[in-house]
């Protein structure tokens, strides 16, 4: 699979998503987009990927859309027939929301508009110390797209959601630590480090409980509590027929750490 805007690397159980645009701070045009979901595709449909990691190359994580971008959109979506011709093309960040494997955000500079969805569309975001975050779309006089306005309340609370898309106000990394926008703040030459570091650890887990795990969680932002504890119990009873559950029992009998297999 070849790429133009970014790079796919797999190794270790887990594909790197590097957006490659540097000389333009990573903006993203719709082929950026297209590309993005032709990777998460591929990340879901292949068991030895177990963790998505999405940084920038060079000093940004995305500047947003590249509004210089010139030419059509002839990078094809991983849709067939009607669903990818009706499709938005903002549904970049949701489709990357709906990876089945867990995702990390490693925002090592610059992160707004549509850039800034991306990195609100993972699990889990890592920043540099000078990683800075704007919901900018106020600033060109325009309302939030790309999902930013439902992911970003989800993760802030209203409040500081409402500030950020009122404002267009760069965010520091302290501050989106403190607000909960990211969940680490690491010296810039540590990052990849240790984004690296928290992918592999997610990526030699048990990876159909992590997978599952997921689910639980994005279903039940919209479940009722005694619907969603059946679900639990039922997919719980699936997991026990997984190699990984007796590992992780002979692994605490032996009192050793389990070597799970993903299966």
């Amino acid at each position: 699979m070849e790429f133009r805007d970014i790079i796919w690397e797999v190794a270790g159980g887990v594909g790197r998503l590097t957006l490659n645009k540097p000389e333009k701070l990573n903006a993203l045009s719709w082929n950026s987009f297209a590309e993005i979901e032709q990777a998460i595709a591929a990340a879901n449909v292949d068991d030895e990927i177990r963790a998505v990691l999405v940084t920038g190359a060079g000093r940004g994580f995305s500047s947003g859309t590249d509004l210089t971008h010139e030419g059509g959109d002839d990078v094809p979506r991983p849709f067939e027939g009607r669903p990818g011709r009706s499709r938005s093309r903002m549904k970049g960040p949701a489709f990357v929301y709906q990876c089945e494997k867990p995702t990390i955000a490693a925002v090592n500079g610059v992160c707004v508009g549509a850039g800034f969805s991306l990195a609100l569309a993972c699990d889990i975001r890592i920043a540099s110390a000078e990683a800075r975050f704007s919901s900018i779309f106020v600033k060109r006089a325009i309302t939030p797209d790309t999902g930013s306005s439902w992911f970003l309340p989800r993760l802030v609370g209203m409040e500081n959601a409402l500030k950020m898309m009122y404002t267009g106000r760069m965010v520091s990394a302290p501050e989106a630590k403190a607000m909960g926008l990211v969940s680490e703040v690491v010296a810039p030459e540590a990052l990849m480090t240790r984004a690296d570091e928290l992918a592999h650890e997610i990526a030699s887990g048990p990876s159909v409980a992590v997978e599952l795990s997921k689910r639980l969680a994005h279903e039940g932002m919209t479940r009722g509590l005694e619907e969603h504890v059946e679900i639990e119990q039922f997919l719980q009873s699936y997991t026990r027929d997984t190699e990984d559950v007796k590992e992780g029992r002979l692994a605490f009998v032996e009192k050793r750490e389990p070597a799970f297999r993903g299966r």
